[in-house]
Order: structure tokens, then sequence, then C-alpha cells
């Protein structure tokens, strides 16, 4: 996301290194708190700053630190991935068979 803003920054020619540039440097902030978004509500799928997840919103959620939750999201990606290139490989077979079969 960020390299894209960047891109997208220079395409318009706007100055690259001003105050707002650090602070997404340092990571995403809680709009509200002001206060760096570190955790994950899987409930409602939001980035959760620590004053947020004691909100009564959140406070029964299962919340995972901002890792975890990546890493648990990149393997059900890779799974799935996995998958799709399974069923790819099956529809080439078939694929394949069934141009010998009409050769």
């Amino acid at each position: 996301e960020r390299v894209l803003e960047l891109a997208r920054r220079l395409s318009r020619g706007e100055a690259l290194g001003t105050q707002e540039d650090e602070e997404e440097e340092e990571g995403e902030m809680c709009q509200r708190h002001r206060e760096p978004l570190e955790l994950f509500c899987k409930e409602d799928g939001a980035l959760l700053c620590a004053i947020c997840r004691e909100s009564r919103a959140h406070r029964a959620h299962a919340v995972l630190p901002l890792p975890e939750a990546a890493r648990d999201f990149e393997e059900q990606i890779q799974a799935g991935l996995q998958t799709l290139k399974d069923e790819r490989d099956k529809l080439l077979e078939l694929r394949e068979a069934e141009m010998r079969r009409i050769w």
C-alpha cells in the first residue's frame, strides 16, 4: 500500500518526505485515539489500538497481535493458493486428455 501511495504522489507531482510520510513509516495509527494499531479483532476483521481493545465493542471478542493475525491470513492464503494450483493441474490434465482424444 505504501509503495502504491508513494507512486500516486509522485505521479501527481507531490513532494515526498512530509510529516505525514514519517507518521506512516511508524505504522498505522488509530483515528480516534492516535495510538498504534497493533491488534486485530477476528470477529469484526478490524485493526485495533490498545484503547479500542478495551472498549465495549471489542472487549468480548477474540483479538490477536497483528503479526500473529498476519501469519494466520498468510497460511490461509497459501492453503487456498495450493488448492487452486491443484485444481488447475487437474484441469490441464483433463484438457490434455481431451485434446489427445480429439486428435
